[in-house]
C-alpha cells in the first residue's frame, strides 16, 4: 500500500481543502515512510536556498530574530543542565549537547532563519539560481536578526534571576563558559567554528531528508549533540553565552564561585564587548567555511554540478571548465567515400 503513488489514493486517504469560493479539493496525504535520497536532498536544499534568498527583508529579519531566540533558549537550557552535573566530563558534555539540540529543533520544526544553517544557500548560488548579492544580503540580514533575538533572550533570562539558582552555581557556570570562549586564540576559535558548522549543516541536511517531525528531530539529534559535546564553537550560540556573562561579571560572589568551579582565576576584564567580537569574528568565519566548503559546495559538486564537466559558472565567471567532456568520435564515411 505504501509503495503506491499517493496520487492514486482514494478520497478517504486524503485531506479535504477548500479556499474561498472554491470547490472541495482532495489533497493526498504523503504516506511514504522512507527518507529522501541524498540526490533529492540536494535538489530540495537548492530550492529552499533560492526561496530563502529571495524572501523580503522584513520576513527574513523576523524569522532570524526567532532563530536567535531559539538558539539562545537552547544555550540557557544547556547551562542549567550541566552546571552541577554529577557525571564525568564526557557524559556531562553528552547530556548538555542533547539539551542544546532544543535550539535547532525549534528552528527547523517551528520555522526560522539561522545564519549557520543558511550557509547551505551557497548551493543555490553555485547552481546559478541566485546572485552573490542575494546570498550576502540574506547572510547579513539573518546574522543581525540572530544577534538581536539572542540578546533579547539574554535580557529576559537575566531578568528572571536564573543566575541565582542553586545558590548562584548556574550564574557561575555561565561566567565560566563565557570566560573560556573569549580566551581562545584566533585559530583555535576558527577551527572550532569550522567543525561546528560542518556538523550543524549536516544536521540541517539530514533534517531535509525527513518527511515527518519525528524524522527531522531524530536526524538532528546526533550531529548537534556531537558538536556541543566536542566543544566546537557556534557563532549564534555565543551571542547568548558571552553577553549573559557580561551582565553577570559585576557580581563578585558569582566570580568567586566561577573561579572555584573552574579551578582558575576569572579575569573580568576579558569579559567585554571587545572579548565578544574577538570570539565572534573567527568563529563566524569558521562557521562560513565549515558550512560552505565542507557541506554546501561538497554536495553541490557531487549531486548538482553539470554532468560531463567540472563547471563553476557562478563561482568563477568566465573560467572555462576544468575538465572538458569527451568528444564523440567522428563518424567514418562508407567504403566508396574512402576510395574516392
Amino acid at each position: 500500500m505504501l509503495e503506491r503513488d499517493v496520487r492514486t489514493f482514494p478520497k478517504e486517504a486524503s485531506e479535504v481543502t477548500r479556499g474561498p469560493g472554491q470547490e472541495e479539493a482532495h489533497v493526498p496525504w504523503d504516506l511514504h515512510v522512507d527518507a529522501y535520497a541524498p540526490r533529492e536532498i540536494a535538489r530540495r536544499a537548492e530550492k529552499i536556498g533560492a526561496t530563502k534568498a529571495r524572501q523580503d527583508a522584513w520576513t527574513t529579519m523576523a524569522l532570524a530574530f526567532l532563530a536567535g531566540a531559539f538558539i539562545a533558549l537552547g544555550a540557557q537550557f544547556y547551562t542549567v543542565v550541566i552546571h552541577d552535573s554529577p557525571f564525568g566530563f564526557g557524559l556531562t558534555q553528552l547530556v548538555g549537547g542533547m539539551a542544546f539540540t532544543l535550539g535547532l529543533v525549534l528552528v527547523v520544526v517551528a520555522g526560522a532563519e539561522l545564519f549557520t544553517g543558511n550557509t547551505l544557500i551557497v548551493m543555490a548560488f553555485a547552481q546559478g539560481k541566485i546572485t552573490w548579492q542575494d546570498l550576502l544580503r540574506n547572510w547579513a540580514l539573518v546574522y543581525v536578526g540572530n544577534f538581536l533575538g539572542a540578546l533579547a533572550i539574554v535580557l529576559l533570562v537575566y531578568a528572571t534571576r536564573q543566575f541565582a539558582m542553586n545558590e548562584g552555581l548556574v550564574g557561575a557556570r555561565a561566567i565560566l563558559i563565557a570566560h573560556t570562549k573569549v580566551n581562545y586564540p584566533f585559530f583555535v576559535a576558527l577551527s572550532r567554528g569550522i567543525l561546528c558548522n560542518a556538523l550543524v549543516t549536516l544536521a540541517v541536511w539530514l533534517s531535509i531528508s525527513g518527511r515527518h517531525v519525528v524524522d527531522k528531530v531524530v536526524a538532528m539529534l546526533f550531529p548537534i549533540t556531537a558538536f556541543v559535546a566536542s566543544g566546537f564553537e557556534h557563532s549564534v550560540a555565543n551571542m547568548y553565552f558571552i553577553p549573559i556573562a557580561l551582565l553577570l561579571k559585576g557580581q563578585a560572589p558569582l566570580l568567586a564561585l566561577a573561579s572555584r568551579a573552574g579551578e582558575t582565576v576569572i579575569n573580568p576584564a576579558t569579559l567585554s564587548v571587545a572579548g565578544l567580537f574577538r570570539n565572534l569574528i573567527p568563529v563566524t568565519l569558521g562557521n562560513i567555511i565549515g558550512g560552505v566548503l565542507f557541506v554546501g559546495l561538497a554536495y553541490w559538486f557531487i549531486y548538482l554540478r553539470q554532468p560531463g564537466a567540472l563547471r563553476l559558472p557562478r563561482l568563477f565567471p568566465g573560467v572555462p571548465p576544468l575538465v572538458r567532456p569527451a568528444r564523440k568520435p567522428a563518424r567514418r564515411g562508407n567504403k566508396r567515400d574512402e576510395d574516392s
